[in-house]
C-alpha cells in the first residue's frame, strides 16, 4: 500500500485589522511539481485504502445495476424548427450525445462527445449546453474537456450532422442568443482563465471569430458602466425587438434567466446592436432592486425582484420607456421564475422548496381584464419543476417535475383546458417515505429537514444519516431522485437534506440570514439539525455522515472543526473550506459578495468566521474524512481541499483522512457515469465503514 507523503510546511503569516493569521500550508496556492506530486500521492493512498473497503466492489455492482436499470433519458428537452433536441444519457454511454428527431423522423445523434478526444488521449468531452437555432438548422454547443466546464463554442448543421469549423474558447457560459438571419449569435466569452474584463460579442458562421463584433464590454458604452470582474451577458429570444444585458456581479447556476443572483438589467432595441458604442441602453432594474429572474415580452420586461417583497414579487417595466409597476405582489411562497407563454403569464414560485405554478392571461403588459392575480395551476405531484418549455399546438407547456422517491416524469399542460397529461413513467423507490421535519435552531429558528428512508425503519437511534447540506448563494435544495440514493437506503441508512440559511427555502430573508456577517448561522444550522435527528431518535452520535460539496464545504468543514465528536464521518466534495484564501482563487472574486472580502475588516471576520482551515486545532480526535478534488476544476481550486487535508492530517490524533483526486474531473460537472459511480461507491463504502468503526479501530456506532 502507498504511504501518504507528508506535506512540508512553510509558515506565512498575515496581519489584517491587527489579527495574525498563520497558513503553513501556502505554498500549495502556487502550482508546482511538488504540489502535482503530493496530490498524486494522496490520491494513490486514498485510492488504496478505498477500494480496500469492506462491501465497495459490492456497493459497485449495486450502483451500475442501478444506472442500466433507469434506461434511456432525456434532459433539456428545447423545441426549434420542427425539432426536438435532447441530450439523451444512453446506460451505454460515459457522457450524454446531442440529440434531435423530427416530425415522422427517426431520433439522430449530433454530437456524440464519445467519440472526441484530446490529443493525447487523457481526457474525455462532454456537452456542456446546447442552444438551437429558432429555425433549426443549427445547434450552438459548449463542449469541454476532462469535467472543466471551460467550454469552447461549436456548431453543428442539423440536417446534415456535420460539425462546422467554427471553434470560439472561452465560451464557458450557456449565454448564446441566436439572431434571426439564423447564421449569427450572441455569445459571452472570458479571455483565457483570467475572469477579468470579459465581454459579449456577435458571431457570423464561417467568418474568423477575431472579427466579431464586440457588444458589451468594459469601457466601450457609457451607458452601461462596468468593472474588471463585472460579466457582461446578453439574451434575446427569438424573433424579439429586444435584447437584454445583465450585468452579473455573482456565481452563477446555469440557468439564463432564472437564479440570476446580484445583477443590473438594461434592455435596448436588437437593431442597435450594430452600433456598441451608441446603443441606447436603458437601465431596467438596478443592483439594490434585487432582481432574480426576468422574462422578456413582446413590448415589456417581467421582473422577479426582492426589493421591498423578501419573498419576491413580479414588476412589469415597459422596454421602450415608462415606470414599473407591481404585475404580481408579494405572497407567502417564494417567486423563482417568470415566462411568457401564448400570452400568459406563467408564474413559478416554491413553498420551501416544494414547487408550485400560477398562470394569467395578458393584456399587453397587463394582466388581462377580469383576470384578476394569477390562479393556481395545481401540479399532478409534489416536487419539483426541473424542465419547462413551450409547445405550440396545440398551446401548451412541457414540464418535467422531479421528487425526492419518483424518476423525472414528463407532462404536458394545456393551457386551452387547464388540464395535464402525462408521458411515460419509471418505478421509484419502493417502499420508501419522504417528508420533512423541523429542527430548532440554537436561536428559535425552525430549520427543515427533508428526510427519505424506508417505511419499516425504527426509531431506535441505530440508523447511519447521510446528512447533506450547502446554504450558500440564495439557492434552494429541492426534491430530485437519484437512483444512487437506493444504495444508501438499502443499507439501513437515513438520506437527509437540511436546508440551511443561506440558502433560498424562504427568499431573500433566508439568505441574508446565512450570508457575510450572518454566515455562521449556516454552520450552526447544520450542527443543530444533527443533533435534532439525535433527539428525535433517528440516529446518535458517531452514526452522522455530515455531507456536503463546493460552498457545501463551509457548513460541514465547520460543524467538522466545531464538533467533531458528533460526526461518524465527513464526505465534503471539491469544498470550499479556506475563505480566507478564496478570493484569491481563479473563480473567487465573483463569489466575495456572498462570503465577504478581505479588503474590509466586515469583511475579513465573516471570511474567517466560515473558514474551516484555520480552525483545526492540534491533538484533536477528528473522525475519518474524505475530501475530493478535481484536477480541471475551474471553480474550487485543488489547494482548498489539498490544504485542510494537510491540516488534519497534521493535527489529528488518530484520525483518517483521505483526499481523493480525479485527474479527468473538475467540479463534478461534465464527469462520466462510470466516474460518479465510481465516486459515490468510495463514498458510501467509506462513511459505512465509519460508522462501523472499521476505519480506525474505535467503535463509533451502537454497541
Amino acid at each position: 500500500m502507498h504511504e501518504p507523503p507528508t506535506a512540508r510546511t512553510e509558515t506565512v503569516r498575515d496581519t489584517y485589522f491587527g489579527v495574525t493569521i498563520a497558513d503553513p500550508y501556502r505554498w500549495m496556492e502556487t502550482e508546482t511539481a511538488e504540489f502535482d506530486s503530493w496530490l498524486d500521492g494522496q490520491d494513490a493512498y486514498a485510492r488504496d485504502v478505498l477500494e480496500a473497503l469492506p462491501g465497495r466492489a459490492e456497493i459497485l455492482a449495486r450502483l451500475r445495476s442501478l444506472r442500466a436499470d433507469q434506461g434511456v433519458r432525456r434532459l433539456g428537452v428545447t423545441l426549434a424548427g420542427g425539432y426536438v433536441f435532447a441530450l439523451r444519457e444512453d446506460p451505454g454511454k460515459a457522457v450524454p450525445v446531442l440529440v434531435a428527431s423530427g416530425t415522422g423522423a427517426a431520433e439522430r445523434v449530433l454530437l456524440d462527445p464519445n467519440t472526441m478526444r484530446d490529443p493525447d488521449g487523457a481526457a474525455h468531452h462532454a456537452v456542456d449546453w446546447y442552444v438551437p437555432s429558432p429555425d433549426g438548422r443549427y445547434v450552438a454547443c459548449g463542449v469541454s474537456m476532462g469535467g472543466s466546464e471551460r467550454s469552447v463554442l461549436r456548431v453543428v448543421e442539423v440536417p446534415t450532422g456535420d460539425l462546422l469549423p467554427d471553434a470560439i474558447d472561452g465560451a464557458w457560459l450557456r449565454f448564446v442568443s441566436w439572431l434571426d438571419d439564423g447564421e449569427s449569435l450572441l455569445y459571452h466569452r472570458f479571455r483565457g482563465t483570467d475572469r477579468r474584463d470579459s465581454r459579449s460579442l456577435r458571431h457570423r458562421l464561417g467568418t474568423d471569430p477575431a472579427t466579431d463584433l464586440v457588444l458589451l464590454a468594459r469601457g466601450l458604452n457609457e451607458r452601461l458602466p462596468l468593472s474588471p470582474v463585472d460579466r457582461p451577458l446578453l439574451y434575446r429570444p427569438p424573433g424579439s425587438a429586444w435584447t437584454v444585458a445583465i450585468v452579473s456581479y455573482s456565481g452563477l447556476s446555469g440557468s439564463v434567466t432564472s437564479d440570476l443572483g446580484d445583477c443590473t438589467l438594461y434592455v435596448a432595441p436588437t437593431e442597435c446592436l450594430d452600433e456598441p458604442a451608441d446603443c441606447p441602453w436603458r437601465l431596467v432594474a438596478a443592483r439594490e432592486d434585487g432582481v432574480t429572474a426576468f422574462a422578456l415580452g413582446p413590448d415589456t420586461v417581467y421582473l422577479v425582484s426582492h426589493r421591498d417583497a423578501p419573498r419576491r414579487r413580479v414588476l412589469a417595466v415597459p422596454a421602450a420607456d415608462g415606470p414599473s409597476r407591481v404585475a404580481v405582489p408579494e405572497g407567502e411562497r417564494v417567486v423563482t421564475a417568470v415566462d411568457v407563454v401564448h400570452g400568459h403569464l406563467f408564474v413559478r414560485e416554491h413553498d420551501g422548496g416544494v414547487a408550485r405554478l400560477r398562470r394569467a392571461p395578458l393584456d399587453g403588459a397587463r394582466i388581462a381584464p377580469g383576470g384578476g392575480e394569477p390562479v393556481e395551476v395545481p401540479l399532478p405531484i409534489d416536487g419539483a419543476i426541473t424542465e419547462w418549455t413551450e409547445l405550440p399546438d396545440p398551446p401548451g407547456l412541457r414540464i418535467v417535475l422531479d421528487s425526492w422517491t419518483s424518476p423525472m416524469r414528463t407532462y404536458r399542460y394545456h393551457i386551452g383546458t387547464g388540464e395535464f397529461s402525462a408521458g411515460g413513467s419509471r418505478a421509484g423507490h419502493e417502499d420508501v417515505l419522504a417528508y420533512r421535519v423541523f429542527a430548532p435552531a440554537r436561536d428559535g429558528t425552525p430549520i427543515p429537514i427533508s428526510l427519505v428512508h424506508r417505511r419499516d425503519l425504527a426509531y431506535d437511534g441505530r440508523n447511519p444519516v447521510w446528512l447533506a447540506g450547502y446554504g450558500a448563494y440564495g439557492i434552494t435544495l429541492v426534491p430530485g431522485y437519484e437512483p444512487h440514493r437506493a444504495v444508501w437506503l438499502e443499507h439501513g441508512g437515513i438520506w437527509a437534506v437540511a436546508h440551511l440559511r443561506g440558502g433560498g427555502e424562504y427568499g431573500r430573508a433566508w439568505h441574508e440570514a446565512g450570508r457575510l456577517s450572518t454566515k455562521e448561522n449556516t454552520v450552526t444550522d447544520f450542527i443543530d439539525c444533527a443533533e435534532h435527528l439525535v433527539a428525535r431518535g433517528y440516529t446518535r452520535p458517531g452514526l452522522l455522515v455530515g455531507v456536503g460539496g463546493s460552498a457545501g464545504g463551509i457548513p460541514t468543514g465547520g460543524a467538522l472543526v466545531r464538533r467533531p465528536d458528533l460526526w461518524g464521518a465527513m464526505v465534503i466534495s471539491v469544498p470550499v473550506v479556506n475563505s480566507l484564501r478564496f478570493e484569491f482563487s481563479e473563480n473567487g472574486p465573483i463569489n466575495m459578495g456572498d462570503l465577504g472580502s478581505l479588503r474590509t475588516e466586515d469583511g475579513f471576520r465573516s471570511l474567517l468566521m466560515s473558514d474551516a482551515y484555520h480552525r483545526v486545532h492540534d491533538g484533536t480526535a477528528y473522525p475519518p474524512v474524505l475530501l475530493t478534488a478535481g484536477r480541471n476544476d475551474s471553480r474550487v481550486p485543488a489547494w482548498q481541499p489539498g490544504k485542510f487535508a494537510a491540516r488534519l492530517r497534521a493535527a489529528a490524533l488518530d484520525g483518517l483522512t483521505l483526499l481523493r483526486v480525479d485527474s479527468d474531473a473538475g467540479h463534478g460537472f461534465g464527469s462520466t457515469a462510470d466516474q460518479r459511480d465510481i465516486e459515490f461507491a468510495d463514498q458510501f463504502a467509506f462513511a459505512l465503514a465509519a460508522v462501523e468503526g472499521k476505519l480506525t479501530g474505535r467503535p463509533r456506532g451502537p454497541a
